[in-house]
């Protein structure tokens, strides 16, 4: 199983690549929809992104703000789709 630094920098690294962003500007706490860097297309390609990276699918009622606000909310997700 990958440590969490790994999933971490995959998810830092995927948000970089599909917005062209800055990575000083992206840390594990950025509120990314909040902040602009990802919208509602870029929620779906994330969504996507976790399925082919961590084998990890999304449920319709786990499309919450709570699970993809930050890195950190996003590792927590997977490792609770991993357990």
């Amino acid at each position: 199983m990958l440590k969490e630094t790994e999933i971490k920098s995959k998810i830092r690294g995927y948000i970089i690549k599909a917005t062209f962003d800055d990575i000083k500007k992206i840390t594990d706490k950025t509120l990314i929809f909040e902040e602009g860097v990802l919208d509602s297309m870029g929620l779906l390609f994330l969504i996507e992104f976790l399925k082919e990276e961590f084998n990890v699918t999304t449920n319709d009622d786990e499309l919450v703000v709570k699970n993809f606000e930050s890195i950190n909310n996003i590792f927590e997700f997977i490792k609770s789709k991993l357990k």
